[in-house]
């Protein structure tokens, strides 16, 4: 790869590893398992880079090559990567003033969406980072009515999880 195409790909990679991170927090539970998805994706991601045609946005591309490689990944291992509870290490800050609802809401949501299937998981991820069915579906390879059917049953299925 020339040094161009090479610089090109280090900064679009700096100024979007948030999305890397966001997907390996979504398939992971713990530091380590999120280091080695993190690192693949990355590599995944420089693989493709020379392919990477500009029809979409960088990060809408960083996206679908990030879950595929998660849902790639934890399918072809067919066992369930033994991951430390996030009970473990959430660290509590000790203060008179401090609500934790958020905090609580926040990891009954995670605790939900672990039980979803891989594209749902996806599905979600995308939803709450407030992509349009359009840019769910350009990221997925599905159609746009499918993302909106897809999603709506996802929604239902949280609230019988989160509402039993």
């Amino acid at each position: 790869m020339n040094k161009e195409l090479e610089h090109s790909f280090v900064e679009q990679l700096q100024k979007h590893q948030n999305i890397v991170h966001k997907v390996c927090r979504l398939y992971t539970n713990n530091a380590d398992a999120h280091n080695d998805l993190f690192q693949e994706i990355t590599i995944q991601l420089w693989r493709a880079y020379p392919k990477f045609r500009g029809d979409s946005k960088f990060s809408t591309w960083m996206y679908r090559v990030g879950l595929n490689t998660a849902i790639t990944l934890y399918r072809k291992s067919k066992r369930r990567i033994n991951t430390q509870d996030f009970d473990a290490v959430q660290f509590k800050i000790k203060a008179e003033e401090y609500d934790d609802t958020e905090e609580q809401q926040l990891k009954l949501l995670y605790q939900a969406v672990h039980q979803l299937n891989d594209i749902e998981k996806a599905l979600v991820f995308l939803y709450l980072e407030d992509k349009d069915y359009r840019e769910i579906s350009a990221t997925l390879g599905i159609t746009e009515v499918n993302a909106r059917v897809k999603m709506n049953r996802v929604k239902k299925k949280l609230k019988t999880i989160l509402n039993p």
